[in-house]
């Protein structure tokens, strides 16, 4: 089978990277082994909050020099300030072109509010999440966050807990009682912010839940609900807002995450769109090599056939999605062998502290400047590596993880998109 591009891992990264190949003409196949990890995200992408010295950043462009200062090996780092900031205007583009209108700005982040009621500062976000100027509050004076009656992935009590705290206003929390839910309520494994979404989205039941809120709400100038709601679209939200004739907003909930699954599936179809070819539930496990050239993909489903491509993107994850392997004898790529970022005592690997930073999270491939990976100390000429698979950066602490993969994926679809030639 004859790609000009594979690209290894259908999450954020991946599946931004061969979009962009496919829209410039490049025949691209996606290996996804499983979930992406989209499913278990808020669905806002973050680009940069802070700095590695703890330093909180409201302008992630202009932070990029200090940060190359303080992680020379980042990716951000290795592409380079100004690239990155031609990027980022990349990204949201992108994100347009598959139907995603977020809000916010690659000059400034903005704070948005989590599921605990807590304000995090990050780059795009859902139109449906509610959002506040970095470093201001919040415009209402009073909010009603409404739970659902059962339903534990969703805590309404802590959310309107810290809304009161932080940002000064009153808070009145409540459950809505909706026996549409009652079949899903009787069996705890379904009842689930995704299957609460397919029976809420539908006319019938949207009109129940109205009713519910405008009983419920009281005098509330804002209503927040956990998202349950909009599994295909914004409209059900839209229709809420316009029957309610007020600010009504979803807060992200427990995985799966019906803002990262819409997220994740619009990426998707795009490609498919396109003409690329996604391959659900395979896992590539080896490669043939030319010196320092792969000419051979190998996967569990494909056994003895192999992928042939002119250049390969691994976008495969982190520990999570098995894109890195921790084992007695150090942290390994399992499909190339790659070269890795690690510690070599395992006692270093992390914190006995749960809250502070940890270092393993840092782990990851090494890269080249154009982000080739490396083996054995030599950049492999036609393997990519890009999104979580990396080392040399913090998603977490930094507030980045989105970003690196998003930019990461357009930087390399740029490099590939104008080498000659193809399969």
């Amino acid at each position: 089978m004859q790609f000009d591009v594979v690209v290894i891992g259908g999450g954020l990264a991946g599946l931004s990277c061969a979009i962009r190949l496919a829209e410039q003409g490049k025949r691209c196949a996606v290996v996804s082994s499983g979930q992406s990890a989209l499913y278990f995200s808020s669905g806002s992408l973050d680009l940069l909050a802070q700095l590695p010295d703890g330093s909180m950043v409201s302008e992630p462009l202009l932070a990029l020099p200090a940060l190359a200062q303080q992680a020379p090996q980042h990716p951000y780092s290795l592409i380079g300030a100004p690239r990155v900031a031609a990027l980022a205007v990349e990204a949201v583009q992108l994100l347009e072109r598959c139907g995603l209108k977020m809000q916010g700005s690659n000059q400034q982040n903005h704070l948005r509010v989590t599921p605990l009621g807590t304000c995090r500062a990050t780059w795009l976000s859902p139109q449906a999440i509610p959002t506040a100027p970095f470093g201001d509050v919040l415009p209402w004076r009073r909010i009603a966050v409404l739970g659902i009656e059962g339903f534990l992935d969703f805590q309404p009590q802590m959310a309107a807990s810290s809304l009161a705290a932080e940002q000064s206003v009153q808070v009145d929390e409540v459950s809505l009682h909706l026996p549409v839910l009652d079949r899903l309520r009787n069996n705890p494994s379904e009842f689930r912010a995704v299957n609460i979404a397919r029976v809420l989205d539908r006319p019938e039941n949207l009109a129940v839940l109205i009713e519910e809120i405008q009983r419920q709400a009281g005098q509330a100038e804002a209503i927040f609900l956990p998202a349950c709601l909009g599994l295909e679209s914004d409209e059900p939200l839209m229709a809420l807002r316009q029957a309610l004739g007020k600010p009504v907003f979803l807060l992200p909930t427990l995985p799966p995450s019906v803002l990262g699954m819409r997220l994740h599936q619009a990426l998707r179809q795009r490609l498919q769109l396109l003409g690329g070819v996604f391959m659900p539930g395979d896992t590539v496990l080896r490669a043939d090599f030319d010196g320092q050239r792969i000419t051979g993909l190998y996967t569990r489903n494909h056994t003895d056939i192999p992928l042939r491509a002119q250049q390969v993107v691994l976008a495969s994850g982190s520990f999570f999605s098995n894109g890195l392997k921790a084992e007695f004898g150090g942290i390994r790529e399992p499909v190339f062998d790659l070269d890795v970022y690690s510690k070599p005592q395992r006692e270093d690997w992390s914190s006995i502290d749960l809250f502070a930073p940890q270092p393993y999270l840092q782990f990851g491939v090494q890269t080249d400047a154009n982000l080739r990976a490396l083996k054995q100390g030599v950049a492999i000429s036609n393997l990519y590596a890009i999104g979580a698979v990396t080392g040399g950066y913090e998603p977490l602490l930094q507030g980045c993880g989105a970003g690196v993969s998003l930019l990461g994926a357009l930087h390399v679809a740029q490099q590939i998109a104008g080498q000659e030639g193809s399969v």
